[in-house]
């Protein structure tokens, strides 16, 4: 598959000071190729690469797709037992790391291809490539020490949402890029990256984490920032410590992987002085299906239309209808091939055309997007419904309340009853009890958390995620309020 590697833009490493122009990304891509093929690798093998976001990791990945091979990228903060089942499982050839990189677990060769000085004039190798509907890219999404999930994506789905992702933002915004998300999932890769880079917009490359939430501000002022994408996580701790830009570049910002509140929505509108969509996008369909803009109205759960393709959702009744409630289903030229080597899985999901997301919600006669909650997550007491992500959002509007996820635990009379892990902002002084009369107020009784636990921190996956069950597992074992 011949990538247009001629439209590509330039990479600034804001640790290193390293800066790689369009031409000089080009020629690394070339000389990587050139080693990796003849090691073996052409169009259809796999490689994984584990290795953090940085110019060589941009490198790395052109270069496999050059070949017509797939790449399979990976955190590379897995453990060396991790390593082996991924690797394995993806039937990888080779394994791409930086320098440093982690070495340990893999069960197949490991380059380090950063020290390669590229001849000037190096060209692309004449190997056979791919079609459009080979596989480009593997991400999992589970499964690292049991049963790996991982998410296939085709050259097709993949170009297709880079284009519909730079028609909705706009080159003008994506000109200058921050990226604040790893790599190793789309969000962060396809979204945040290489959306900017098709677009031959410059991507700066930041500490990320508490560094960087703590200079967003001067960060965008720094390097002229027009866009970025990042996750509710990272803009709760950034309104807290960061003081807003000054200098008036930065255009739109996406919100996504998380739900977001219309409170915290309204509160990077304020702090950014930029255009807020919140977005919504799954691994399985190759980063967003849509978004809704701060611009034209802010209210929990709103997506808005889909950025191509349809949404519709699935009755009570089994079947898909255009408008109503229920099941959120969609059709998107992005969407994956499938889970890799898992046909159970992917026989559960997808069916003609139309991928089942597990989000609940409506969509409305103009085709508008709302969503209520996981399927997966809903906790089912005694019969009663109860979606964590509403409980989640009214106690996040509490002033005390800096985090919340509330989640399912069983019970013997009920079947299940509704918890919650809360975290509270500094020198707030509410405990459990005066929480839960606060809830009494604003929840049905039903779905009024019965078990608070008042932690200092809310577990997150390696992706800034709040995983329900990542909680519930840590907590069940600790004395609650």
């Amino acid at each position: 598959m011949r990538l247009p590697l001629e439209r590509l833009g330039s990479i600034h490493h804001l640790q290193t000071g390293e800066v790689w122009s369009a031409d000089d990304l080009v020629r690394q891509v070339a000389a990587r190729a050139r080693l990796l093929e003849k090691a073996g690798i052409g169009a259809r093998s796999v490689v994984a690469i584990a290795r953090p976001a940085s110019p060589g990791f941009f490198a790395d990945l052109f270069a496999v797709w050059s070949l017509g091979a797939t790449a399979a990228c990976l955190d590379p903060g897995l453990t060396p037992a991790e390593r082996e089942t991924i690797a394995r499982f993806a039937g990888a050839a080779a394994v791409l790391t930086g320098e440093g990189g982690p070495q340990e677990g893999w069960p197949v060769p490991v380059f380090a291809l950063d020290g390669e000085t590229p001849d000037a004039g190096a060209t692309m190798p004449e190997g056979a490539g791919a079609g459009l509907d080979d596989p480009a890219l593997i991400l999992f999404t589970s499964g690292t020490t049991g049963a790996p999930k991982g998410v296939v994506l085709s050259f097709r789905a993949i170009l297709a949402r880079l284009s519909l992702n730079v028609a909705h933002i706009g080159e003008t915004a994506l000109a200058r890029t921050l990226l604040t998300l790893p790599v190793h999932f789309g969000h962060g890769l396809i979204g945040n990256s290489l959306t900017a880079l098709f677009a031959g917009g410059r991507l700066h490359i930041p500490q990320t984490g508490l560094a960087l939430a703590s200079s967003l501000g001067r960060v965008v002022d720094d390097h002229r920032i027009g866009f970025f994408s990042s996750v509710p996580t990272l803009w709760r701790m950034a309104l807290k410590l960061a003081k807003p830009p000054q200098g008036g570049t930065l255009m739109r910002v996406h919100v996504g992987s998380a739900p977001l509140t219309t409170e915290l929505w309204s509160a990077i509108a304020d702090w950014s002085g930029a255009e807020v969509v919140n977005c919504y996008g799954i691994t399985e369909t190759a980063n967003w299906i849509g978004g809704a803009s701060s611009r034209h109205a802010m209210e929990d759960g709103l997506i808005g239309r889909p950025w191509g393709g349809a949404a519709a959702v699935v009755g009570d009744d089994g079947r898909l209808h255009l408008k109503g409630e229920g099941e959120i289903a969609v059709q998107t030229p992005s969407l994956m091939s499938g889970y890799l080597d898992r046909p159970d899985l992917t026989g559960a999901v997808l069916g003609d055309g139309w991928y089942r997301t597990g989000d609940r919600g409506t969509v409305d006669e103009a085709g508008r997007i709302r969503l209520s909650g996981r399927i997966k997550d809903e906790i089912n007491r005694a019969g009663f419904k109860v979606q964590p992500a509403e409980i989640d959002g009214l106690l996040e509007r509490h002033g005390s309340v800096a985090e919340a996820c509330a989640f399912g635990l069983p019970d013997a009379v009920s079947g299940e009853i509704v918890a919650v892990a809360v975290r509270l902002a500094d020198g707030a002084g509410e405990t459990a009890e005066s929480l839960r009369e606060w809830c009494l107020e604003r929840l049905r009784r039903e779905a009024v958390p019965e078990r608070w636990f008042v932690v200092d921190e809310i577990p997150k996956t390696s992706r800034g995620k709040v995983s329900r069950d990542m909680v519930r597992k840590s907590l069940t074992e600790t004395p609650c309020a």
